[in-house]
């Protein structure tokens, strides 16, 4: 997923965060309310912070090719014991420049939609401490505002150790990865136009490459059969970012926060397994 303005989808599937991973026996399907707070930089490198609340209704579906899941949304075409291959999508809410110093008199920053390919390979299964898998995503970037248009594309490459106990009341996931992305999405964060500069402000021209290195901690845990709690810490360095000569750099480092739940209003009878 991109998580550039935001830390996780929460425009398309809030609540799916707070899913079980191992949805082989829960219900194939739910539906219900989930609400979420968190703060987070307005995009990689800025000083300011952007610190929202968001409420959704949302359904899970658990199906075999098409599942909307703590995994995200989209069709999954492969799924081994060692390989996962899906092609799903999520987004990010927009950012205001009148909120944001350094873009102030800029253009906002758009709802981003992202879509793509991802190849999960699960390499270690530890017992008890937990289970092991490399994940390879590969997303074109589409720009909600006024209008579609294609941002380019991102690739974020990601270590991911995941551990659930207490017959699935909690779970805990770790991820180290790092994002890439072409010329195109580093010019809609990091260019300033000639018409946008000022004397604090000089005009830029971005390029392509490294946007940041991530590392982070998402929990849930299950209060009952209808309520599921999570949380999040996420750390993001940007020293190797390609980019961090724009004016629009401001910070070498970042992190994010927050806090939510999910409630099941509704389930199928029906299981995911069958």
């Amino acid at each position: 997923m991109l998580r550039l303005a935001l830390p996780l989808p929460l425009l398309l599937a809030l609540p799916a965060l707070a899913a079980e991973p191992d949805a082989r026996n829960l219900p194939l399907w739910e539906a219900g309310v989930g609400a979420a707070a968190f703060s987070t930089p307005a995009y990689p490198g800025a000083s300011d912070r952007s610190n929202r609340f968001v409420a959704l209704p949302f359904l899970l579906y658990r199906g075999k090719v098409l599942r909307a899941d703590q995994g995200g949304v989209g069709a999954r075409l492969l799924d081994t014991d060692k390989v996962e291959f899906d092609v799903g999508f999520a987004a990010a809410l927009p950012a205001h420049s009148k909120d944001v110093a350094a873009r102030r008199g800029m253009p906002d920053l758009g709802t981003l939609v992202e879509f793509g390919p991802r190849v999960k390979y699960k390499f270690a299964d530890l017992g008890e401490a937990g289970r092991l898998r490399f994940e390879l995503p590969l997303r074109a970037v589409i720009e909600g505002r006024g209008g579609l248009r294609r941002q380019g594309w991102t690739t974020e490459p990601r270590f991911v150790w995941e551990r659930r106990g207490d017959a699935g009341r909690w779970t805990v996931e770790a991820q180290l990865g790092a994002l890439f992305g072409d010329a195109r999405i580093h010019r809609y964060f990091y260019d300033v136009a000639p018409q946008y500069a000022t004397a604090d402000r000089p005009a830029y021209r971005a390029d392509g490459g490294l946007m940041l290195v991530r590392t982070g901690v998402f929990g849930t845990v299950r209060i009952d059969p209808d309520v599921r709690v999570f949380g999040f810490v996420r750390l993001d360095s940007y020293a190797g970012n390609a980019n961090k000569d724009s004016p629009l750099f401001e910070k070498t480092s970042g992190a994010s926060v927050g806090v939510g739940f999910a409630w099941t209003l509704a389930r199928s009878s029906r299981r995911a397994n069958e």
